[in-house]
Protein backbone atom coordinates (compact mmCIF):
# COMPACT_ATOMS: atom_id res chain seq x y z
CA UNK A 1 0.00 0.00 0.00
CA UNK A 2 1.92 3.65 -1.24
CA UNK A 3 1.84 5.93 1.66
CA UNK A 4 1.22 9.50 1.80
CA UNK A 5 4.39 11.13 3.11
CA UNK A 6 4.31 14.26 5.45
CA UNK A 7 7.79 15.08 6.84
CA UNK A 8 7.52 17.01 9.84
CA UNK A 9 10.79 16.40 10.91
CA UNK A 10 12.73 19.51 12.78
CA UNK A 11 9.09 21.37 12.97
CA UNK A 12 8.20 22.75 16.16
CA UNK A 13 4.72 21.98 17.98
CA UNK A 14 1.64 22.36 17.63
CA UNK A 15 3.15 22.35 13.33
CA UNK A 16 3.27 18.37 13.04
CA UNK A 17 -0.33 18.36 13.89
CA UNK A 18 -1.49 20.62 12.19
CA UNK A 19 0.41 19.32 8.98
CA UNK A 20 -1.26 16.19 9.45
CA UNK A 21 -4.67 17.15 9.83
CA UNK A 22 -4.58 19.32 6.98
CA UNK A 23 -2.89 16.48 4.97
CA UNK A 24 -5.96 14.17 6.07
CA UNK A 25 -8.31 16.71 5.16
CA UNK A 26 -7.22 17.62 1.93
CA UNK A 27 -6.42 13.65 0.84
CA UNK A 28 -9.47 12.23 1.84
CA UNK A 29 -9.14 9.51 -1.30
CA UNK A 30 -6.09 8.56 0.54
CA UNK A 31 -6.42 5.32 2.51
CA UNK A 32 -2.40 5.33 4.44
CA UNK A 33 -0.16 8.13 5.81
CA UNK A 34 3.00 7.96 7.20
CA UNK A 35 4.22 11.33 9.53
CA UNK A 36 7.92 11.72 9.87
CA UNK A 37 9.13 13.06 12.95
CA UNK A 38 12.04 13.66 14.99
CA UNK A 39 10.12 14.23 17.83
CA UNK A 40 8.24 11.48 20.37
CA UNK A 41 5.82 14.22 21.88
CA UNK A 42 5.12 15.00 18.43
CA UNK A 43 4.54 11.23 17.11
CA UNK A 44 2.33 10.65 19.98
CA UNK A 45 0.36 14.00 19.44
CA UNK A 46 -0.10 13.15 15.54
CA UNK A 47 -1.26 9.68 17.07
CA UNK A 48 -3.98 10.94 19.47
CA UNK A 49 -5.46 12.96 17.07
CA UNK A 50 -5.46 10.64 14.24
CA UNK A 51 -7.21 8.46 16.73
CA UNK A 52 -9.99 10.80 17.40
CA UNK A 53 -10.84 11.04 14.05
CA UNK A 54 -10.91 6.95 13.55
CA UNK A 55 -7.79 5.88 11.70
CA UNK A 56 -5.42 3.21 13.16
CA UNK A 57 -2.56 4.97 13.87
CA UNK A 58 0.77 3.09 15.31
CA UNK A 59 4.09 4.72 15.85
CA UNK A 60 7.38 3.59 14.79
CA UNK A 61 10.96 4.61 16.13
CA UNK A 62 13.92 4.82 13.63
CA UNK A 63 16.89 5.74 13.93
CA UNK A 64 19.24 8.54 15.30
CA UNK A 65 15.76 9.53 17.36
CA UNK A 66 13.61 9.54 14.51
CA UNK A 67 10.20 8.21 14.75
CA UNK A 68 7.28 7.51 12.03
CA UNK A 69 3.35 7.32 12.57
CA UNK A 70 1.85 5.35 10.13
CA UNK A 71 -2.04 6.28 10.07
CA UNK A 72 -4.48 4.04 8.33
CA UNK A 73 -7.91 4.95 7.04
CA UNK A 74 -10.63 3.38 8.95
CA UNK A 75 -14.52 3.49 7.80
CA UNK A 76 -15.81 5.84 9.86
CA UNK A 77 -13.34 8.19 9.28
CA UNK A 78 -13.51 11.95 10.14
CA UNK A 79 -10.37 13.87 8.20
CA UNK A 80 -12.70 17.02 9.02
CA UNK A 81 -13.38 16.57 13.15
CA UNK A 82 -12.75 19.35 15.68
CA UNK A 83 -9.59 18.08 17.59
CA UNK A 84 -10.08 16.61 21.05
CA UNK A 85 -7.98 15.35 23.34
CA UNK A 86 -8.61 11.33 24.71
CA UNK A 87 -11.28 11.39 27.11
CA UNK A 88 -10.93 10.45 30.02
CA UNK A 89 -13.29 7.79 32.21
CA UNK A 90 -14.97 10.67 34.55
CA UNK A 91 -17.15 13.06 32.97
CA UNK A 92 -17.45 16.72 34.14
CA UNK A 93 -20.92 17.89 35.29
CA UNK A 94 -22.97 19.71 32.56
CA UNK A 95 -23.04 22.89 34.95
CA UNK A 96 -19.41 23.58 34.57
CA UNK A 97 -18.70 22.53 31.21
CA UNK A 98 -16.64 24.58 29.23
CA UNK A 99 -14.60 26.81 32.60
CA UNK A 100 -11.01 26.26 31.50
CA UNK A 101 -7.85 27.48 34.29
CA UNK A 102 -4.99 28.31 32.70
CA UNK A 103 -2.13 28.34 34.23
CA UNK A 104 1.45 29.83 33.22
CA UNK A 105 3.38 30.21 36.38
CA UNK A 106 4.50 27.93 39.27
CA UNK A 107 3.45 31.19 41.36
CA UNK A 108 0.24 33.06 42.20
CA UNK A 109 0.20 36.92 41.62
CA UNK A 110 3.72 39.67 41.94
CA UNK A 111 5.26 40.24 44.72
CA UNK A 112 7.08 37.59 47.47
CA UNK A 113 8.10 34.43 45.44
CA UNK A 114 7.43 32.03 48.51
CA UNK A 115 4.49 33.54 49.11
CA UNK A 116 3.14 33.26 45.31
CA UNK A 117 4.19 29.58 45.66
CA UNK A 118 1.65 28.94 48.69
CA UNK A 119 -0.99 31.19 46.80
CA UNK A 120 -0.80 28.68 44.10
CA UNK A 121 -0.70 25.45 46.38
CA UNK A 122 -4.06 26.88 48.24
CA UNK A 123 -5.69 27.79 44.76
CA UNK A 124 -5.42 24.64 43.66
CA UNK A 125 -6.73 22.83 46.52
CA UNK A 126 -9.58 25.00 46.70
CA UNK A 127 -9.86 24.25 43.14
CA UNK A 128 -10.46 20.72 43.80
CA UNK A 129 -12.82 21.52 46.94
CA UNK A 130 -15.23 23.02 44.56
CA UNK A 131 -18.55 21.86 43.87
CA UNK A 132 -18.57 23.19 40.27
CA UNK A 133 -15.24 21.84 38.60
CA UNK A 134 -13.40 23.02 35.67
CA UNK A 135 -13.08 20.97 32.07
CA UNK A 136 -9.80 21.62 31.85
CA UNK A 137 -6.67 22.47 33.43
CA UNK A 138 -3.55 23.54 31.02
CA UNK A 139 -0.49 24.40 31.95
CA UNK A 140 2.60 26.07 29.95
CA UNK A 141 6.05 27.76 30.31
CA UNK A 142 6.76 27.83 34.27
CA UNK A 143 3.13 26.23 35.33
CA UNK A 144 4.60 23.09 33.76
CA UNK A 145 7.03 22.65 36.64
CA UNK A 146 3.40 21.77 38.73
CA UNK A 147 2.31 18.63 37.05
CA UNK A 148 5.95 17.22 37.38
CA UNK A 149 7.81 15.15 40.09
CA UNK A 150 8.14 16.95 43.63
CA UNK A 151 5.33 19.49 42.89
CA UNK A 152 3.21 20.21 46.20
CA UNK A 153 0.01 20.46 44.35
CA UNK A 154 0.04 16.87 42.80
CA UNK A 155 -2.53 15.05 44.89
CA UNK A 156 -4.72 18.16 44.39
CA UNK A 157 -4.05 17.88 40.10
CA UNK A 158 -4.93 14.25 40.84
CA UNK A 159 -8.19 14.57 42.66
CA UNK A 160 -9.30 17.09 40.08
CA UNK A 161 -8.11 14.49 37.03
CA UNK A 162 -9.97 11.43 39.27
CA UNK A 163 -13.09 13.80 39.20
CA UNK A 164 -13.10 14.78 35.47
CA UNK A 165 -10.74 17.46 35.00
CA UNK A 166 -8.53 17.16 32.08
CA UNK A 167 -4.94 18.12 33.30
CA UNK A 168 -2.73 18.68 29.89
CA UNK A 169 0.43 19.94 30.23
CA UNK A 170 2.80 21.68 26.60
CA UNK A 171 5.24 19.17 25.83
CA UNK A 172 7.40 22.00 24.16
CA UNK A 173 7.69 23.90 27.85
CA UNK A 174 8.23 20.12 29.78
CA UNK A 175 11.55 19.76 27.18
CA UNK A 176 12.68 23.82 28.01
CA UNK A 177 12.46 22.87 31.15
CA UNK A 178 14.06 18.92 30.57
CA UNK A 179 10.75 17.89 32.36
CA UNK A 180 9.71 16.08 29.50
CA UNK A 181 10.14 12.39 31.60
CA UNK A 182 9.19 14.10 35.22
CA UNK A 183 5.60 14.18 34.10
CA UNK A 184 3.76 13.19 37.04
CA UNK A 185 0.16 14.09 36.16
CA UNK A 186 -2.28 14.34 33.40
CA UNK A 187 -1.01 14.41 29.50
CA UNK A 188 1.49 16.04 27.76
CA UNK A 189 0.07 18.14 25.11
CA UNK A 190 0.56 20.80 22.24
CA UNK A 191 0.01 24.63 21.67
CA UNK A 192 -2.50 23.84 19.16
CA UNK A 193 -4.75 21.16 21.57
CA UNK A 194 -3.93 24.47 24.43
CA UNK A 195 -5.35 27.33 21.48
CA UNK A 196 -8.38 25.23 21.12
CA UNK A 197 -9.50 24.58 24.53
CA UNK A 198 -9.15 28.48 25.20
CA UNK A 199 -11.16 29.21 22.34
CA UNK A 200 -13.90 26.57 22.95
CA UNK A 201 -14.49 27.88 26.43
CA UNK A 202 -17.16 29.52 28.14
CA UNK A 203 -14.73 31.51 30.53
CA UNK A 204 -10.58 31.22 31.16
CA UNK A 205 -9.52 31.28 34.40
CA UNK A 206 -5.41 32.58 34.66
CA UNK A 207 -4.90 32.73 38.79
Amino acid sequence: MNEFVIDVRGEQCPIPVIKTRKALEEHKDCRAFVVLTGDENAAQNVQRMAKNRGYAAEIAAGSNGSYSVHITAKDGAQPEAPLQHSELACTVSAASAGAVVAIGSEVMGTGNYELGHLLMKSFIYALSQQENLPSAMLFYNGGAHLTCEGSPALEDLRQLEEQGTEVLTCGTCLDFYGLKDKLAVGQISNMYVIAEKMLQASHVIRP
